[in-house]
């Protein structure tokens, strides 16, 4: 046969199997580096949900209209409507990229916002509360240490910090459960309960790590600021991500949320050869 003409009977390399995923660190590397430009547009996308909310509660916290403060810090509560959505749609997305399923980030944002806002915002609404209630707790401390003034009762400051560390430990889970799970709120808070305790180790994992960010900002104020316009850029995701790297797996597993979606895209398809 001659030199330059086409065989094209000759067999082709054939696909290579799939190599299986990384793990732990190196996983979580992977995915931060193959998707940062998702994560950080992700990112924007829940700051501008946030934006109202935030805005609205440190104008009233700083008391900048002091003869409003009170009803700005309600307000803010109010305008928090959309961010359990949010949160569900962040999380959503983030397991998809995690699923190695990625898409248009914005599509998939405002689907799943739209999706789940109406059921996710009380709880959204009052995690919301409960967060801005323990910025002004903790704030009110910081205040009391720097000017060396007795600190009170420290018992109500330890409830603080162990509801806060079983705050962290349930939520992730019931966001979980509004992007994948079709369940009544109520319903989607028991079983979150459970799976958190359930899954004791990686909860606790999931909430350390996930909140390692705002942890290190705080222990390091005031200094800190100046990394402040980092949140609004990448923080929220990041923390997402590294709470997902120890939550997803054990929700993924209980309810086989991969191999149902992978049956359902094969069904699918073989529907559409027919």
């Amino acid at each position: 046969m001659p030199i330059f003409s086409r065989n094209f009977n000759k067999p082709g390399p054939g696909v290579p199997k799939d190599e299986p995923r990384k793990k732990g660190a190196a996983r979580f590397f992977e995915l931060l580096v193959r998707d940062f430009w998702e994560l950080m547009k992700l990112n924007i996308l829940f700051s501008l949900t946030a934006l109202p909310s935030v805005a609205t509660f440190i104008i009233g916290f700083f008391g900048i209209i002091p003869e409003m403060s009170f009803v700005l810090i309600i307000a803010a509560i109010v305008l928090a409507f959309p961010i359990g959505g949010g949160l569900s749609a962040c999380i959503y997305y983030i397991t998809k990229l995690m699923r190695d399923d990625p898409s248009f980030v914005w599509y998939e944002y405002k689907r799943k916002l739209m999706e789940n806002v109406r059921q996710a915002a009380p709880v959204g609404m009052i995690c919301t509360a409960f967060i801005y209630a323990h910025i002004m707790i903790w704030t009110s401390l910081w205040a009391t240490l720097v000017a060396e003034q007795p600190v009170g009762d420290l018992a109500w400051y330890i409830i603080g910090f162990i509801s806060l560390v079983i705050f962290f430990l349930i939520v992730p889970y019931i966001f979980l459960h509004f992007a994948y799970i079709d369940l009544k709120s109520l319903q989607t808070i028991k079983n979150s309960v459970l799976m958190s305790f359930g899954y004791f180790p990686r909860s606790f994992m999931g909430s350390l790590l996930g909140n390692i960010i705002w942890i290190v900002f705080v222990l390091f104020m005031p200094i800190s600021i100046i990394a402040f316009p980092v949140i609004p850029l990448i923080a929220f995701t990041m923390s997402m991500l590294l709470c997902m790297m120890w939550v997803w797996p054990p929700f993924n597993k209980h309810f086989s949320i991969e191999e149902t979606l992978v049956k359902r895209v094969q069904d699918e398809t073989e529907a559409g050869m027919e």
